[in-house]
């Protein structure tokens, strides 16, 4: 049969995560929803990222084996038509090989954080930034978060649920910048643990409070305890923004 890759955008505010769960509705299965709609089959949906309950997705990918050879255009039409009134949209759908896998044939991931930064409430944002009324300085954000680059044993911002073999990752890059009454927290790597990125925000608003420094967050990481760390951010402004392979 013949396997799509997919590109998918969602909001997640009504499911309950990426990951088919017996407790409320996922978004891989109304994809696999859609797929039965379209080809009358039942289908696994593999995607490359397991976002939790309330993460986002600008770039999501995915792929799935369909037994019917449509023109990926067509393809991503068909999804679109069965995905209604879901708030989750196909992209675009490509036709790859059989030894692409959309979770580890990946090479990197980018996730972006939203923080709206003022005393009025964030009324247009709700569930898709975190609303912080104390002023943040992002500059300071900025410089502390340069300790979390590299290849480290990131046991403190890892949830007790996380079922990584390891906690050592590799972050190639991570920014803080403000626009406006906007703070964006930006990070790439192969992979992440659980929570990792809502845990580096959670400790990197200290930093932006003026309650911690650099030293703190170096003191943080060298520790290997999640105990130590800053507490895990909401989910409302994290979003999977893009998905790379060789």
């Amino acid at each position: 049969m013949p396997r799509f890759k997919l590109t998918i955008e969602y909001d997640g505010s009504p499911f309950v995560g990426w990951q088919r769960q017996d407790n409320g509705l996922s978004v891989q299965a109304v994809l696999e929803a859609a797929v039965r709609g379209y080809c009358q089959v039942d289908a696994v949906v593999h995607g490359a990222g397991r976002t939790d309950a309330g993460v986002h997705a600008l770039g999501q990918v995915a792929h799935v084996d369909l037994p019917r050879d449509d023109r990926p255009d067509v393809v991503a039409k068909a999804f679109n038509a069965h995905l209604k009134p879901h708030p989750i949209a196909v992209l675009k759908a490509e036709k790859v090989g059989d030894d692409f896998h959309a979770r580890f044939s990946a090479v990197e991931r980018g996730y972006r954080y939203r923080i709206v930064n003022r005393r009025a409430p964030a009324v247009l944002e709700i569930n898709h930034a975190w609303w912080v009324k104390a002023p943040l300085d992002a500059v300071a954000m900025h410089d502390a978060a340069q300790v979390l680059v590299g290849r480290h044993d990131f046991s403190s911002f890892r949830a007790a649920e996380c079922q990584a073999e390891s906690p050592v990752k590799t972050v190639d890059e991570i920014s803080v910048v403000r626009e406006g009454d906007m703070v964006f927290l930006k990070v790439r790597a192969r992979s992440f643990l659980h929570h990792q990125v809502r845990n580096f925000v959670g400790t990197l608003r200290f930093v932006g409070d003026g309650k911690w420094t650099a030293a703190d967050v170096k003191r943080v990481l060298d520790a290997r305890d999640r105990a130590v760390a800053g507490p895990t951010s909401p989910p409302d402004g994290l979003y999977l923004t893009h998905v790379r392979y060789p």
